[in-house]
Order: C-alpha cells, then sequence, then structure tokens
C-alpha cells in the first residue's frame, strides 16, 4: 500500500465523519481529495464522489431510521425527482470540461460554506402540526424542489446534503432532525442516479473507489457515534470555514499559472479585510463576542 493511498484512505474517513455528524457535505471533502490527493481528473472525481457518498448515505440512513428521523413519503418523492435531474444533470456533465466543471464545484463549496457559516434558524415549530407530528411537504414542492437540487447535484458533484437538507428544513418546514434523516435517502438516490449518468462518458478506478467508500463508511460509522456529543454550532462552523478555504484553493488552482499568485493574494486581502469590517463596524462580530467573553470572564477572576 502507498502512502498516498493511505493518505487517500485516511482523508476519506472525514467523508463519512461529515455525512454522519452533518448529514451532508460529503462531495464537498470528496472531489478535492480524488483530484489532489489521488490524481483523478475533475469528472471522474466527480462521478466517483457520487458513488461514494451515495453508498455511505445508505448506510448512514439506516441509524436516522431507527430513531425515527426519516420521512419515507417525502424523502422517496423527492429523491425520485432529484434522480431525473441528478441524471440529466450527469449527462449534461459529461460534455463540459473538466476545468469549468471544477469552476462550478467550487463556487458551490464557497456558498456551502457562507450557509454553514451563517447557520439556519430553528424550524422546529414551524414544520410541525398542531399534534407536535411533521407536517407533509405538498407533492408539488416536492417534485419542483427535488428536480432543481438533483440536476446541481448530478452536474457539479456538490451541493447533495447542504442543498436538501436546507430545502427540506427551510422550504418543506421540516423539523432539522427529520430533515438531516430524509436528506440522507435523498442522497443515496439521486447520487446513484448522478453517477448513471457520468457512466455513459467516463470509466472508473473501481478498486480505489471502492477503497475510498470503505474508508468513508468507517468514518460515518464514527460520526454516528459522534452525533451530540460535539456542540453542533461549533462543528458546523469549523467545517464552513474548512470547506471555504478549500473552495479558494481550487478557484485559485484553476487559474492560469501566472495569475495564481496574484488570486492567492487577493483572497488574503479580501479576508483581512473582512476580519477588519467585522471588527469595526458590526456589533454582533464573532470576533468581538469572543474578545469581550474574554474579558468578562478575566473580571469575574479573583485577585
Amino acid at each position: 500500500m502507498t502512502p498516498t493511498l493511505v493518505l487517500v484512505l485516511a482523508l476519506s474517513i472525514l467523508i463519512g465523519l461529515s455525512l454522519g455528524v452533518l448529514g451532508g457535505g460529503g462531495s464537498i471533502l470528496t472531489v478535492p481529495i480524488l483530484v489532489y490527493v489521488a490524481g483523478f481528473d475533475a469528472k471522474e472525481a466527480i462521478a466517483a464522489s457520487l458513488f461514494v457518498v451515495g453508498v455511505t448515505s445508505a448506510v448512514s440512513v439506516i441509524s436516522h431510521a431507527r430513531s425515527g428521523r426519516v420521512m419515507w413519503r417525502t424523502g422517496l418523492i423527492f429523491g425520485a425527482a432529484g434522480m431525473l435531474g441528478a441524471f440529466a444533470g450527469g449527462l449534461l456533465g459529461g460534455f463540459i470540461p473538466g476545468e469549468i466543471l471544477l469552476v462550478a464545484f467550487a463556487l458551490m463549496m464557497v456558498a456551502t460554506s457562507a450557509a454553514m457559516i451563517r447557520g439556519r434558524k430553528n424550524k422546529q415549530a414551524a414544520g410541525t402540526d398542531s399534534g407536535g407530528a411533521p407536517r407533509r411537504m405538498p407533492l408539488g414542492k416536492i417534485l419542483v424542489e427535488g428536480l432543481v437540487v438533483g440536476l446541481v447535484t448530478g452536474l457539479v458533484g456538490a451541493g447533495g446534503g447542504f442543498l436538501v437538507v436546507p430545502a427540506l428544513a427551510l422550504l418543506g418546514g421540516l423539523p432539522m432532525s427529520i430533515a438531516v434523516g430524509t436528506s440522507l435517502v435523498v442522497i443515496s438516490m439521486k447520487s446513484f442516479a448522478g453517477l448513471a449518468g457520468y457512466l455513459t462518458t467516463v470509466q472508473l478506478d473501481w478498486s480505489l473507489v471502492l477503497a475510498v467508500t470503505a474508508a468513508a463508511i468507517v468514518g460515518s460509522l464514527i460520526g454516528a457515534k459522534l452525533t451530540g456529543r460535539i456542540p453542533e454550532t461549533a462543528l458546523r462552523k469549523g467545517f464552513g470555514w474548512f470547506v471555504l478555504v478549500m473552495g479558494a484553493f481550487v478557484l485559485i488552482q484553476q487559474a492560469p499559472a501566472d495569475l495564481q499568485l496574484i488570486l492567492a493574494g487577493g483572497v488574503a486581502a479580501l479576508a483581512l479585510a473582512a476580519v477588519a469590517v467585522c471588527w469595526l463596524f458590526i456589533p454582533s462580530c464573532p470576533l468581538r463576542k469572543t474578545n469581550r467573553h474574554r474579558g468578562d470572564a478575566s473580571r469575574h477572576l479573583p485577585a
């Protein structure tokens, strides 16, 4: 076993951890790992990520189903519509240059990171009926949202959980815990449909893909054990910043060689400017809150 393969498998555990703990983020990690560590080209990495995430999600959904956190009607209908969109996206992606797909993937990473860092409002009350049971989404809404989300996922191989969970929780009104469990059903269904579309034009190294999948499944089982033990907000925001850095890295890598250093400097300057604006002009800035809390704690220390 080569050092590169060991590194790929070790990193693949993070794919399962993300799915097990957050209900999404698998493809966000899988594509960069396969492109920049395993040496896959863009289309192979996207196709392989759909298989890895599809199988891992199918395994992860078992524990959620046992706990009653899966709304099967919504998940199966949403997933069926998503399969149509994902298959169309996979077919279309086979004819788009890999460089463009990676840029689209990186933009999806940036959008995903912003949503994770910002967070979501709790829709528990809005997602239940008067008896406290989860409210059913209208059939038409499920079909439209499933088609759109499936198309995006099949095309760029990303945005599975982090598009499905907000669609189910924010637009569909499902409680967050049920939205996460139900999203895994949707992700597995449309991932396999997107893979089918890509396999019409792409061939995979199945031995490596299966090894990555096995490592991701191990990570998902670990993630299931960690659920509830790690503060969800801290984990989500930390992962969001990581995804933002990875998205910027992918964008810089796709730029012409003579512009990469300039872009890296520009990204660093924007990051510093954002920190300065947050610190100086935004009263609710997390940086200022952290500093203030530390100051308050120090004032209460015994002299």
